[in-house]
């Protein structure tokens, strides 16, 4: 269940919607977050600024935007951090040290860093259609809507946002909060597809190994990612459960604590104090021996060489297409001695999102923990990440009620 830490106010400014015919006025400008990403020496990453409010495109629609799922990249490093709120100051140093080569790819307006999700996480309410709507489109002023991250969406750490075409935008079940929502367009459709990459391996070997062979997963981080992809992977496996082992390699104490609530999943702890022969024969004993798939969450070359040496001959690793851009020059020789497979996975489909959305609404599907903060907290939330002091996700509230 979601935790509301504290009341939000209202918006000092009005709107300009149309309901029931009737308009009234709203004020040109909203208010927009700039997220930087975190600096280990404590100066402001959070910035709060007046930008225009956008006009409604005519064939499109005016989003109000209500909640935004909180991430950042630290920066010149990918690290965990950016892709769950599990993470720690130690990690973030050490990343920070090891991974500096990162190219910066995103420059959406409104920051200062790139980010692997710039607020494409974003769940609110249809504020104004655009005037060359038809009234069959399927959509109403008031629809609780989430957008699929098309390429060029804009920010999402902003009141009003706008949509030009309206297949991106998908409806959301009355039983669905808004803050569950705005975890489900990034983070959660990416695991969804990982998974499902995954699946498809999986009946692959299932039709070329005897019938009791046994094809072993390790899911590698406890973020948002990790505990997406653990619950998808319960739903869609369940009817393979004597084929498919699945072992979690936790990078944090509590994500321990929230992996175990699967009773058939392993759990090891990666403790980075270990050395990495340790590491590697403790992730072993919890798989009884090397994996034929690793989802790696991790975004380093530590990690990934760590899945690596955990994988059978012919095995496959899963990684972000974003991490398997960088990483993979570095990788395709040893893959290629070891006779393994490095496949990046692409943020996923409209249609999974959909489908996502679905099995979320009907209860097939239950979302990891999440906290939801007033949007004016971002800069004590992006230090809660920063110290590991959140479980699970953290949800930015720019409006109190769904």
């Amino acid at each position: 269940m979601p935790v509301e830490v504290a009341p939000i106010s209202q918006p000092a400014h009005a709107v300009r919607s149309l309901y029931n015919g009737e308009t009234t006025k709203m004020n040109k400008l909203c208010r927009q977050l700039s997220i930087e990403s975190p600096n280990i020496t404590g100066r402001d990453c959070v910035f709060s600024f007046d930008v225009p409010v956008p006009d409604v495109p005519t064939h499109g629609a005016r989003i109000r935007i209500v909640c935004a799922g909180a991430c950042y990249i630290p920066r010149r490093s990918p690290s965990l951090t950016s892709l769950t709120s599990n993470s720690s100051a130690n990690s973030l140093i050490t990343e920070t040290s090891v991974e500096g080569d990162l190219p910066v790819s995103l420059s959406q307006h409104g920051f200062r860093d790139a980010a692997l999700f710039p607020g494409y996480e974003v769940a609110g309410i249809v504020e104004s259609l655009g005037t060359c709507v038809n009234d069959d489109c399927g959509y109403n002023v008031g629809d609780r809507v989430i957008l699929y991250p098309f390429d060029g969406i804009p920010n999402g750490y902003v009141e009003y946002l706008v949509v030009h075409d309206l297949k991106y935008l998908i409806k959301i079940p009355d039983n669905v909060s808004l803050s569950v929502a705005a975890m489900l367009p990034a983070g959660a459709l990416l695991a969804m597809n990982t998974v499902f990459a995954a699946h498809e391996h999986v009946q692959q070997l299932v039709r070329e190994r005897d019938e009791n062979c046994v094809c072993k997963i390790l899911i590698v981080g406890t973020g948002g990612l990790a505990l997406w992809a653990l619950r998808i992977a319960a739903y869609y496996f369940s009817n393979m459960q004597s084929k498919v082992t699945i072992t979690i390699a936790s990078l944090k104490d509590d994500g321990l604590k929230m992996a175990q609530e699967f009773q058939r999943v392993n759990v090891v702890e990666w403790n980075e104090g270990l050395y990495e022969k340790q590491l590697i024969e403790r992730t072993m004993d919890a798989c009884q021996g090397p994996v034929d798939i690793v989802i790696d969450f991790g975004t380093t070359s530590r990690s990934l060489h760590r899945s690596m040496q955990c994988l059978t001959k012919g095995g496959v690793v899963f990684v972000i297409k974003e991490v398997a851009d960088r990483l993979l020059p570095k990788f395709c020789r040893l893959a290629e001695e070891r006779d393994q497979n490095i496949k990046p996975v692409e943020p996923g489909t409209l249609e999974q999102l959909n489908k996502l959305v679905q099995l979320v609404s009907s209860g097939e599907i239950e979302p990891p923990p999440h906290t939801v903060y007033p949007a004016e907290q971002a800069m004590d939330v992006v230090h809660k990440l920063c110290h590991s002091e959140i479980q699970g996700r953290a949800i930015l509230r720019f409006y109190p009620a769904d």
